[in-house]
């Protein structure tokens, strides 16, 4: 009898686990061992997709630990591949008719704890991930700030943004299209381009705050310039951004040139607290879910302080849903987790009724509110493609742990999105300083004229 933790009892344990899973699973996906040998997971693989398992200390790390960093960090470096298609159509092959928790019910729980036995001492040369938000801060004099942000003492706006964002704007170019909009498109058919469906989505912002001719108009979180720029154009504004990035900010200065906008656009670095001005409409776009819950009463309190009475804001955001207790509504989740470790720090998402909760509390009437979770699950998909599609350059720019990583985020995202696990939606509201009429359209007929 073999020694039960060597190599032939740990192959001969996995591949009774694959055997015995890959009916209930029925995925058109097979897994590579380390041995070279292919164990299908369903009844109808095809061979195009395969997941490759460098050795026993991949099941071992994920016995231990079994969570979706785990699993993210042995992708990321590599211990464990993907060959055939990119996230995206992985993604596909591995969705099935049947839903997880009836997949698993069907999986012997005492066979897979007897099988896996053999990996319990088994370990992988996993070495910490170096595009955590932790290790950016510990090279920083004083450091010290987390990941979450929850405590205002202990956020850093500047930090946050800039780990994100300052990453490069030649590696965002790979897949955001050439609009240069970071936020998600609108699809008025489903088989338009990422670039039209972009164009698409700055116009309707643009209808939602009934932009005149002559309107001062606010951009918190102006990304590359793209929305000032095309409120400008096309609708005659003078428009300012404001971001804290300095590759947005030099980028959109530059784009502001090119057009001939100057004296119609404008861009700063600057954080949205320390902004003065006054507007008569404002955007945001894809920026409250970075500014952590207990900071909206501050951060709609200052939109309220920039905006004229009866101006209009559009604030556009990703949610989560709602909650039946305070615990589960605070609980981060493991992908969660994961934005927050490695892409987004300080982000926070909330149910959409408490951002209008919020939004009337300070000051405003919301008039509409309207969910565009399929839209943001397409865009995904497309930047998630774009980047496969320039996978090579990703990885000179910004290596290839960074490369799955990002890719992984949007592989994700996009699913979750497309299942309903996270949402967003845009809320147009208007200032309400005193009792009287909003000066809103009686329809909204203005928002689907033909242009």
């Amino acid at each position: 009898m073999g020694h039960p933790f060597s190599t032939d009892a740990q192959l001969n344990s996995i591949k009774k686990v694959l055997h015995a899973v890959a009916q209930p699973l029925d995925m058109n996906v097979s897994v590579r061992l380390w041995n070279g040998e292919q164990v299908p997971l369903g009844t109808q693989v095809d061979g195009r997709y395969t997941i490759g398992v460098s050795g026993p200390g991949v099941i071992g790390s994920l016995l231990r630990r079994p969570s979706l960093e785990t699993l993210v960090r042995l992708y990321a470096t590599g211990h464990v591949t993907l060959e055939g298609g990119d996230l995206m159509e992985f993604t596909e092959a591995l969705r099935t008719d049947k839903s997880n928790r009836r997949r698993m019910k069907e999986i012997s729980k005492t066979m897979l704890v007897k099988q896996t036995l053999p990996f319990l001492f088994a370990k992988t040369q996993v070495a910490d991930l170096g595009h955590a938000f932790e290790n950016h801060l510990a090279a920083k004099p004083g450091g010290g700030r987390d990941m979450i942000g929850r405590k205002e003492g202990k956020r850093d706006n500047t930090d946050y943004i800039r780990f994100h964002y300052d990453v490069g704007n030649d590696f965002y170019k790979l897949f955001l299209g050439s609009e240069m909009q970071y936020t998600c498109a609108y699809f008025t058919d489903w088989n338009n381009s990422l670039d039209q469906a972009q164009r698409d989505k700055m116009e309707m912002i643009c209808r939602k705050l009934r932009l005149q001719p002559g309107d001062r108009m606010l951009d918190i979180g102006c990304g590359w310039g793209g929305l000032i720029c095309y409120a400008a154009q096309n609708f005659g504004v003078k428009s300012h951004g404001i971001t804290l990035s300095q590759e947005q900010h030099d980028f959109a200065k530059a784009r502001i040139a090119e057009l001939g906008l100057t004296d119609q656009v404008s861009v700063e670095i600057c954080d949205y607290a320390d902004h003065q001005g006054s507007y008569d409409k404002i955007s945001s776009i894809g920026m409250s879910e970075h500014i952590g819950i207990a900071n909206y009463p501050r951060y709609f309190g200052k939109i309220n302080s920039m905006l004229r009475d009866r101006g209009i804001v559009l604030n556009h955001a990703i949610a989560r849903r709602a909650k039946n207790s305070k615990r589960s509504a605070t609980r981060i989740r493991p992908e969660r987790k994961f934005i927050l470790k490695y892409i987004f720090p300080g982000s926070e998402l909330t149910p959409v009724g408490m951002t209008t909760d919020f939004l009337e509390k300070s000051g405003f009437e919301v008039h509409d509110v309207e969910s565009w979770r399929e839209h943001y699950a397409l865009t995904l998909k497309y930047w998630c493609k774009n980047l496969a599609a320039n996978k090579d350059e990703a990885i000179r720019l910004v290596g290839l742990e960074r490369y799955r990583l990002w890719a992984a985020y949007m592989a994700g995202g996009s699913a979750g999105f497309s299942a309903g696990s996270i949402k967003i939606f845009q809320v147009v509201a208007t200032k309400r300083a005193g009792k009287g009429l909003s000066g809103m359209p009686p329809t909204r007929e203005d928002l689907y004229r033909a242009a």
